[in-house]
């Protein structure tokens, strides 16, 4: 998929755009720039054009010197008096013109103001409040990103640590003057890194399992030959310090909802004591949502773990000390990212901290329970194997499913489950937050996400329902969103969506009749058309007509859908 980005800019911006155009990353980037200067102007133009001048979608990037877009703080740069209020009031009317762009659809990039190293201002009086230029862009940049918070589909980029990363060099001041470049080429270099991983986070392009080695990768030494006693970990050595921050930069991915597990050549029994008993270790198994500690080939092992926890290898990071073992995941596994590891122990964090493979799109409750929701998943399957009988089973859990109207509060949620699921996803159409929000605003069209739960816990936002009601002289009213993520697949979720649907419109539209699925075939979702074939009950009435759907299903709404007798059923409507 290529997008189409445009560049606006009150600086010569030709060098970022040719990077960002050639630079062989994904996404694959057509850029376009605006007149030199004209961001203002170019603003406007973006949030009143019609939506067949270009699709909604385009992302906007937009980078300026903040004296050349923010009057007042021009005006301090030349030595005059300034007061906070009214330089903020300028700001904020700044991002009501970011807002209008997103509003309109487009997601918005921003790249946040610096000012050039050698540039002092009032030096010790600098962050004086009220006085200070470094005080004065510091409080714009936060009331700058206050505001875009207000739209999901605006985002500041961090600014700074391009200019800082690329240091004495970032700044040419002759190119200024000769050409109106404002940073070098090192800065931008560093930005099209940035901006790229930014629009594949936005994408759905992120990972959500880091996979790891132990020996010598979470701790120096081999357990079995060295013993738990025998582990570099902690206490006073360098190494040992290394590797406990090194575990504790993992914790904090896995408390933003990256997954853990394990991948290891060892005795299962002798690597989980370490685990559970080292007392340095801050990585525990409860914080692991699988594991395979064994002798067999770890591409395999891999392989067989990632199907466990119904993820794809596209979602998946490994890392791991050998570079045999790298070698052979990278060849066997190439949807797999094996980063290449330092080889000092003393430079794991800089290098699990620098990749972007693990930049959240959106930071949800669901997100930061996500661990705690797959060991209980894992609950769920042990139960399930001591008990035997299925039916009996189910019943045992006690489930609950909660339907909700969408809401602010679950936007981003609802947002990522319809951009990541795949399976059991009835047209897998991808909105962003922004768009989702226009699709609802029309009064025919009602969503609905679900909460799941049961006596192990709590599976959060987990499902979705979304439905087109006809207007008066119509009859047929169309399933359009059925979602529901793989944690909860096949325990009766997907009838209970289906019964909610159908009983909310038997309750208030009397003129519809029917209720049609379209199902729309992708290379992964053909779980979702075995659910309507050979379990939702719904009547399978042949192709769609030429309108992409592979097979539509019916429901005659003169009949209720049946609850499964294990679940119970409940709508919360609006928060």
């Amino acid at each position: 998929m290529v997008l189409r980005l445009r560049l606006v800019a009150d600086f010569t911006v030709d060098t970022l755009a040719a990077m960002l155009r050639n630079d062989g990353a994904e996404p694959t980037l057509e850029v376009t720039i605006a007149p030199f200067g004209r961001v203002v102007p170019e603003l406007m133009a973006l949030a009143s054009r019609d939506a067949a001048d270009a699709p909604a979608t385009d992302p906007v990037l937009v980078w300026t010197r903040p004296e050349g877009i923010i009057g007042i703080y021009h005006q301090a740069l030349e030595g005059q008096p300034f007061e906070i209020p009214a330089l903020l009031e300028e700001v904020d009317r700044f991002a009501d013109q970011l807002l209008a762009v997103a509003a309109r659809g487009s997601t918005v990039l921003m790249a946040a103001w610096t000012r050039p190293a050698h540039h002092r201002g009032l030096g010790l009086l600098d962050w004086q409040p009220g006085m200070g230029l470094r005080y004065a862009l510091t409080a714009m940049n936060l009331r700058l990103a206050q505001r875009l918070a207000e739209h999901p589909g605006c985002h500041l980029l961090d600014t700074e640590r391009w200019v800082s990363t690329a240091g004495p060099r970032s700044l040419n001041i002759k190119r200024w003057y000769l050409s109106k470049v404002w940073y070098a080429g090192e800065v931008f270099q560093i930005a099209t890194a940035e901006i790229k991983a930014a629009l594949a986070t936005l994408q759905g392009c992120g990972r959500k399992l880091l996979i790891l080695d132990l020996d010598n990768t979470l701790w120096g030494g081999v357990v079995g030959d060295d013993g738990m006693e025998g582990l570099v970990l902690g206490g006073h050595d360098p190494m040992g310090e290394a590797f406990v921050d090194f575990q504790r930069t993992i914790k904090a991915l896995s408390r933003r909802g990256i997954l853990l597990a394990v991948v290891s050549k060892n005795e299962e029994t002798v690597a989980l004591h370490a685990m559970d008993n080292h007392p340095e270790m801050v990585l525990r198994r409860e914080d692991l949502a699988a594991w395979r500690i064994n002798w067999q080939d770890k591409a395999a092992n891999i392989r067989d773990l990632v199907a466990e926890l119904n993820l794809g290898l596209q979602s998946c990071v490994f890392l791991d000390d050998s570079p045999f073992e790298r070698a052979r995941v990278r060849e066997t596994l190439p949807e797999v990212l094996v980063p290449e590891l330092p080889e000092s122990p003393l430079l794991l964090v800089p290098m699990l901290e620098a990749l972007t493979c693990f930049d959240p799109r959106s930071l949800t409750p669901e997100d930061r329970q996500r661990q705690q929701m797959y060991q209980a998943e894992r609950h769920r399957r042990v139960a399930q194997g001591q008990s035997g009988d299925l039916h009996a089973w189910l019943h045992g859990l006690g489930m609950t499913v909660t339907a909700l109207d969408l809401n602010a509060v679950d936007l981003a949620r609802a947002a990522q489950l319809l951009n990541k699921t795949n399976q059991m996803n009835l047209i897998t159409r991808r909105l962003a937050e922004a768009e989702l929000l226009a699709w609802c605003r029309e009064d025919q069209r009602h969503f609905w996400t679900f909460r799941i739960g049961d006596r192990f816990g709590d599976a959060g936002l987990s499902a979705l329902v979304s439905v087109e009601i006809p207007g008066k002289g119509e009859s047929v009213a169309h399933l359009v969103d059925f979602v529901v993520s793989c944690r909860v697949f096949e325990r009766g979720v997907e009838e209970s969506l289906l019964a909610f649907s159908v009983a909310w419109i038997r309750e208030r539209y009397g003129h519809v009749v029917r209720l049609e699925a379209r199902f729309l075939p992708t290379a992964k979702n053909l779980p979702c058309l075995r659910f309507f074939r050979e379990r939702s009950g719904f009547e399978e009435q042949g192709p769609g007509n030429g309108n992409g759907a592979q097979a539509v299903f019916v429901w005659q709404l003169e009949r209720p859908y049946p609850l499964p007798s294990h679940i119970t059923l409940q709508w919360a409507g609006t928060p």
